[in-house]
């Protein structure tokens, strides 16, 4: 009876009706079908999520009421390229020349390094800063340093200024004080770190050059001190600097300069003492001595005397009274001439006797002015080193006067209000966490799902045609849905009819298996839906009850056949013709062969070649069979009845079984031999309609439905 020989891919490429849709239509379409699967997730979990964000929300209130207030404190530096040294006076460092964002993150990165924190704790001695630490409960026995250290790096934050060479320098602790003065600190370190990074070997120079001045100018003070009180001790008087030797000659002291003078003043007595000498015994006076005015008298009496003597004689009284004159004359030139004379002698002994105390005491002096000289060359060397030094050090002074590249523009001020926690802020990160959480949680339900939650599934994971999708029935009892032609139970079950009619060019295979993975998936009702919409065509259609190990069909069709042999009877040659245990069922429109008693071995039965002849006689004499089979489990019984139809219609109940074991039941039929035409995906829900099936099919589906809940398994 096993006449079509189909292959699962051919049947997926042909036309299967309004829910068998092509390769590139589902291509097209996945996306959207998995975002709506996503989104009927979160509807179905609804309540949980909302509690997931509500409780997200209430924490970040909590953790706003709760934290601890921080002030933010803000100093603004600017950041300038290097500039070049205008004093061109031998930088001892050149400056590298970099691209201005490398060096600007260069600048950047040290200012959260840790020379930085280093240098602040340093220079703010924070390990004995009680506010500090009080700020931030820093503990002694929590080693000092470290914790400063990581309190610092937690709360100090770098903000560049897009688009300009400002970058602001922020700290952040729960008294707004430290805040302030950790901020100023941190930028006033910085930019001192940058000025001695630059000029740093000419700080070092001076620095040098300062202690070896302050040396020097010392040993210059103690030499000079040594040299004053040499000379005052032996009272060495200098009265002019000496000459280029460095050292001081004789006549640079006071005594020298006595003998000086005292041997020039004893050159001029000599040479009075001469000329007066010359004069007494010549006559001859200089033009500048007054008695030269005397003999010009004396001359001009004589010349009178002559002149009376020749014109009277001797002894006119006139002529008497000019020779008293001439006389009175001639007496006082003889007598001054010896006065001078006298008294140029005594002038040159005295001044000869001094000259020669001088002298002695010069000579004495010498020795001690070769002590005074060494000590003399001692201070003019010191002053020349030091006058030397000195002028490197002002040198270096213009060499290291460049302007820092770095600057502070404005420093913080202390905070008035607290920046942190923020309650709109904390709400929204609250928010935003919970949210992320919630959809984690409904993307994890989704990709971690075992269950076929999609229909859309049994063509993707299960590799079946889809041949129909019915709603979970919530209104009254599953048969009555069904014989209601308005209903969307009905309705479903016609697009399975429709669909099945399209599985071979000749129509829908005469005679077909229905089975599941497990017992209570649908298959008996979905039988009994099926074979009511190929009985509304007008066709004679038999429902064969074929579940030997636990009946459904009985009970669902509310059937009292009990006196009937049925299905067991005939397998076991108790009874022979088939039409006496068939039942007609007018309600549905169909016939109806039931199992009979529960035989206590199945699967030798159904092995036989007794089904396999019912089947056959019974497909002579009606258009459709439907076989009710055994659910799959880790029996062999519908492998056994496959055997004898003309193909199987798996039955899938959704958000129920494990995709995994749906998969080795469909394996079992496939490694069997067994035709698979398709699967009927049943209770579909709300959530799982979202896909695009069980609903909208017409007659205003999805409407009026409450609490989803089977009111029938079958």
């Amino acid at each position: 009876m096993n006449t079509h020989n189909f292959s699962v891919s051919e049947l997926e490429g042909r036309e299967q009706g309004p829910l068998l849709v092509d390769g590139a239509d589902r291509d097209e379409d996945r996306f959207a079908l998995d975002l709506e699967r996503y989104w009927h997730e979160a509807i179905s979990l609804k309540y949980w999520l909302s509690a997931i964000v509500i409780a997200g929300v209430l924490l970040g209130i909590l953790v706003t009421l709760l934290s601890t207030p921080l002030y933010r404190a803000s100093s603004r530096l600017e950041v300038s390229q290097v500039a070049a040294d205008i004093t061109n006076l031998d930088s001892l460092d050149a400056d590298a020349k970099v691209s201005e964002l490398q060096y600007l993150n260069t600048q950047y990165e040290l200012l959260t390094s840790n020379f930085m924190a280093e240098r602040v704790i340093e220079a703010g001695n924070l390990t004995r800063s009680e506010a500090f630490r009080s700020a931030f409960a820093i503990e002694e026995e929590d080693g000092l340093r470290p914790a400063i250290e990581t309190a610092l790096f937690d709360n100090i934050s770098i903000e560049p200024i897009t688009q300009s060479s400002l970058v602001d320098v922020n700290f952040s602790s729960p008294d707004p004080s430290v805040s302030a003065e950790i901020s100023n600190l941190w930028v006033q370190e910085f930019v001192a770190a940058n000025y001695e990074k630059r000029f740093g070997a000419n700080i070092e120079a001076r620095d040098f050059l300062q202690s070896q001045i302050a040396e020097l100018r010392e040993r210059l003070a103690r030499s000079e001190q040594e040299l004053v009180e040499y000379a005052n001790a032996n009272e060495i008087l200098v009265l002019n600097a000496g000459g280029d030797s460095g050292s001081e000659s004789a006549g640079q002291t006071l005594i020298g300069a006595d003998l000086q003078a005292l041997n020039t003043a004893l050159a001029v007595a000599v040479a009075d003492r001469v000329s007066a000498q010359a004069a007494v015994v010549a006559g001859n006076f200089p033009s500048s001595d007054p008695r030269n005015q005397l003999l010009s008298a004396l001359s001009e009496a004589e010349a009178e005397l002559a002149v009376l003597l020749s014109s009277f004689g001797p002894d006119y009284p006139e002529v008497e009274e000019k020779q008293a004159e001439v006389n009175a004359l001639r007496s006082a030139i003889s007598g001054g001439g010896q006065d001078l004379l006298q008294a140029a002698r005594i002038r040159e002994a005295e001044l000869r006797s001094q000259v020669e105390a001088a002298k002695d005491r010069f000579l004495g002096q010498q020795g001690q002015g070769i002590r005074y000289g060494i000590l003399k060359r001692e201070v003019d060397t010191n002053r020349e080193i030091y006058d030397a030094l000195l002028q490197r050090f002002k040198e270096l002074e213009a060499s290291g006067a460049g302007q820092n590249n770095i600057q502070i523009i404005d420093l913080a001020e202390v905070p008035l209000e607290p920046y942190a926690p923020s309650l709109i802020q904390n709400l929204l990160i609250a928010l935003v966490a919970s949210l992320v959480a919630a959809a984690g949680i409904v993307y994890l339900r989704v990709t971690l799902s075992q269950t076929l939650q999609d229909p859309e599934d049994v063509r993707r994971r299960l590799g079946l045609p889809l041949l129909g999708a019915i709603p979970r029935n919530i209104e009254g009892r599953m048969v009555d849905r069904i014989l209601e032609k308005s209903s969307e139970i009905s309705e479903a079950y016609t697009t399975v009819r429709t669909n099945v009619n399209f599985l071979t060019p000749n129509g829908a295979p005469k005679a077909l298996m229905l089975t599941s993975t497990v017992p209570s998936e649908g298959k008996s009702i979905s039988a009994v839906g099926i074979a009511t919409s190929f009985a509304q065509l007008g066709k004679r259609v038999l429902l064969i009850d074929a579940d030997l190990r636990n009946s459904k069909l009985r009970d669902t069709l509310d059937l009292d056949v009990h006196d009937k042999g049925g299905l067991v009877s005939l397998l076991s040659n108790q009874v022979t013709d088939i039409s006496a245990e068939i039942v007609a069922l007018d309600d549905f429109g169909f016939d109806f062969l039931p199992m009979g008693r529960t035989p206590p071995n199945p699967v030798e039965l159904l092995a036989g070649e007794k089904f396999s002849q019912i089947i056959e006689a019974v497909s002579a004499s009606y258009d459709q069979v439907l076989v009710d089979g055994a659910p799959m489990l880790a029996l062999a019984d519908a492998i056994e009845m496959s055997k004898a139809v003309d193909g199987v219609i798996f039955v899938v109940e959704t958000d129920r079984i494990k995709l995994r074991g749906i998969e080795n039941a469909l394996g079992r039929l496939k490694r069997s031999g067994a035709q698979l035409f398709g699967a009927v995906v049943t209770k579909v829900s709300q959530k799982n309609s979202a896909y695009g099936y069980g609903y909208g099919y017409g007659y205003g589906y999805g409407y009026g439905y409450g609490p989803e809940k089977d009111v029938e398994r079958a």
